[in-house]
């Protein structure tokens, strides 16, 4: 066999086992580390490459390896301009360059026919006549770069999924638990003085509404909706402290004016004024049929009274929870409920929408179908079906709750 034969034989064979043993290293499931340093020895150590970069795009370009360029040389290469023009392996040390170290050849690494990584080669030696013969490895180190990128990218997707994962499950618990939190339908109050009826849909899985009923004692019930300002996470961990907050404030010996002085100093130490939560909150009295509420920065809710057909928002109150240390003012209001009357409560997502003309808001249609002699869950079942909720409307943007109440005035419900 001849000297040429023999070389090229040992040149074959070293890029065999070169890519075996890269391959053998990511079935094994190497770390990404690992599989750099073995790929760095094969270039530099194996193949006498001066110097290497590699740089490699997955959600923004970064330095995989950088074996003899300055430390500040990628924070210095403009890609877009000075790199993605390469579509082929390119000699480039006659070009002029913008790079802020010489550097004599770029190797592109495409996967599905996008660019993925650049490997660029500097300070190739020449040895006597011709080029280096680094240029015979060419498509070898475009072919293990490419490999090892996209088995680096590859992991990357991976472990981001298993992140993913255990993110939705997470959330998952994180709505059960919140959803624990809010009153079950079926538990609400049912009984001679008073009918309640309620909604809950979040619109991601943890939400910044919420509703609750109290029993204050035998004679009296204690119901509220809120909303925090802001969605996701932050809005559903304030919304859940609030919730705890009020259930302990929440009493029957204090005033609504206290229990609300009270819980704004809670949520001005919880939110620090990064966040504020609109409130209604309402005591009932079955044998005066007294309704007590207050109003603080909420949608105003819908009184509703058959006989007389008369539909009244209730604004009576204060800012929100929150917005200022402390509340200059708060105006309590007392209804008196003698005749069979309907109240419907509600957070903004019911009423803004997205339409063409952008965001819109009204309550036009709560109050058409509210004010007729249909009972309230038919009312909040029409509600419901009209505005698609369950649907999954592109126009609802938001949180979506309702809570509301059936009043038999003087004769009581049979």
């Amino acid at each position: 066999m001849g000297r040429f034969s023999e070389n090229r034989l040992k040149l074959s064979t070293f890029k065999l086992n070169a890519l075996l043993d890269i391959t053998l290293a990511i079935n094994d499931n190497v770390s990404t580390s690992e599989l750099i340093r073995r790929y760095e020895k094969m270039l530099t150590d194996d193949l006498d490459i001066g110097k290497v970069i590699v740089l490699k795009y997955s959600d923004k370009w970064e330095c995989l390896l950088n074996s003899g360029f300055g430390n500040n040389f990628f924070k210095k290469v403009d890609i877009e301009r000075n790199l993605l023009p390469y579509e082929e392996i390119s000699f480039i040390t006659s070009e002029p360059q913008h790079f802020p170290e010489l550097v004599d050849i770029v190797i592109p690494v495409s996967h599905k026919d996008k660019a993925i990584a650049f490997v660029l080669i500097g300070d190739i030696e020449e040895e006597g006549e011709g080029v280096s013969p680094i240029i015979k490895h060419l498509r070898f180190i475009q072919t293990l770069s490419n490999i090892i990128t996209v088995a680096i990218e590859n992991k990357r997707l991976f472990q981001e999924s298993l992140r993913q994962e255990a993110l939705k499950r997470e959330m998952e618990l994180a709505s059960r638990m919140q959803t624990m939190l809010i009153p079950a339908r079926e538990r609400l109050p049912s009984n001679a003085f008073i009918r309640m009826k309620a909604f809950y849909h979040p619109h991601f899985e943890v939400g910044g509404d919420y509703y609750d009923v109290i029993a204050l004692s035998k004679e009296e019930v204690g119901f509220c909706i809120a909303d925090v300002s802001g969605k996701g996470i932050s809005a559903a961990i304030l919304m859940s402290n609030f919730q705890a907050n009020l259930r302990a404030l929440f009493t029957a010996d204090q005033s609504l004016t206290a229990t609300l002085n009270r819980l704004n100093e809670r949520v001005m130490n919880s939110a620090k004024g990064e966040k504020f939560i609109t409130l209604f909150i309402a005591r009932y009295h079955f044998k005066t049929r007294e309704l007590k509420y207050v109003n603080a920065g909420h949608n105003p809710p819908l009184l509703y009274e058959l006989e007389s057909g008369k539909l009244i928002q209730l604004t009576s109150g204060c800012v929100g929870m929150g917005m200022l240390d402390d509340l200059p003012f708060v105006n309590e209001a007392t209804i008196q409920l003698d005749h069979p009357s309907k109240l419907f409560c509600y957070t903004d997502g019911l009423v803004e929408v997205i339409q063409d003309s952008g965001v819109e808001f009204g309550t036009e249609n709560l109050e058409k179908e509210l004010t007729n002699s249909m009972s309230l869950e038919e009312n909040i079942q029409t509600i419901i079906k009209n505005q698609k909720i369950l649907e999954g409307s592109a126009a609802i943007f938001d949180d979506i709750s309702i809570i509301g109440a059936e009043f038999p005035g003087k004769q009581g419900f049979g």
